[in-house]
């Protein structure tokens, strides 16, 4: 994928434009995939966040939406937002090579065994229901070129593919889909009302944004992390004494 590619799929989203050029029935698509009442048990995950409030580092909505823009930012959010761009595209091009490269390094990339469980997990939860409620060549086509575990973003990323939802407004969908998974958990761990909950997010919208245009223009090569924290509060989360969530 060229660069004048990424940058190209940057300025569509940036564009007033542009959430007219979506399909109608790929934007109902994205809406329920990327809900929370779509089954694959996201709500059970925290992706460490439990053991950051219990530790002191997560206290109150401001420390939850600091942790939250690191996160995306410099770590999970945005390495997953690579994933998913690079999915779909390597799934738009009918590219198998790519496709294998890809599927293979989102599943390895987990810093943790239960960022990994969960991130797969997830994966396979998504493509079962979505082959059966929501089937495409896209998908079987995934499942055959890679028949190792199936990363989150991955099995999105190649469902958007396949259905025609360009990938822009997607990934944007994604992430955004993303921190709000991780705000809920905030809710119930420190706890939060649910009008604070709504400014977290409001908070965020810039990074989002900010985010979503470094995943489009980005290549598998820029991949890294810097959160460290997160990743000691992923991996402490295991033995952990009580727990509410998964991970």
């Amino acid at each position: 994928m060229t660069r004048e590619k990424r940058l190209a799929d940057s300025d569509w989203w940036s564009s007033s434009t542009a959430a007219h050029l979506v399909p109608q029935e790929a934007l109902y698509r994205l809406m329920i995939w990327l809900s929370p009442a779509y089954p694959v048990g996201a709500f059970s995950y925290s992706s460490g966040i439990e053991w950051a409030v219990e530790s002191g580092d997560i206290t109150d909505a401001e420390t939850l939406r600091d942790w939250i823009e690191v996160t995306l930012t410099a770590g999970a959010g945005i390495n997953d937002g690579i994933f998913f761009s690079q999915t779909h595209r390597a799934v738009t091009g009918d590219d198998d090579v790519a496709i294998v490269k890809t599927a293979e390094l989102a599943a390895a990339f987990a810093p943790t065994r239960e960022r990994h469980y969960e991130t797969t997990t997830l994966g396979r939860a998504f493509l079962e229901v979505t082959r059966v409620a929501w089937p495409c060549a896209a998908l079987t086509k995934l499942q055959t070129v890679w028949t190792g575990s199936v990363a989150y973003p991955v099995a999105v990323g190649a469902a958007c593919a396949g259905h025609g939802l360009p990938l822009a407004p997607a990934v944007h969908g994604f992430l955004t889909a993303l921190c709000s998974n991780w705000i809920s958990a905030g809710v119930r761990l420190i706890p939060l009302g649910h009008t604070d909950s709504q400014r977290v997010l409001k908070a965020l919208e810039t990074s989002v944004l900010a985010t979503v245009k470094r995943a489009l223009e980005a290549r598998l090569d820029d991949l890294s992390s810097a959160t460290f924290r997160a990743d000691i509060a992923s991996a402490r989360h295991e033995t952990q004494y009580t727990r509410l969530f998964r991970s």
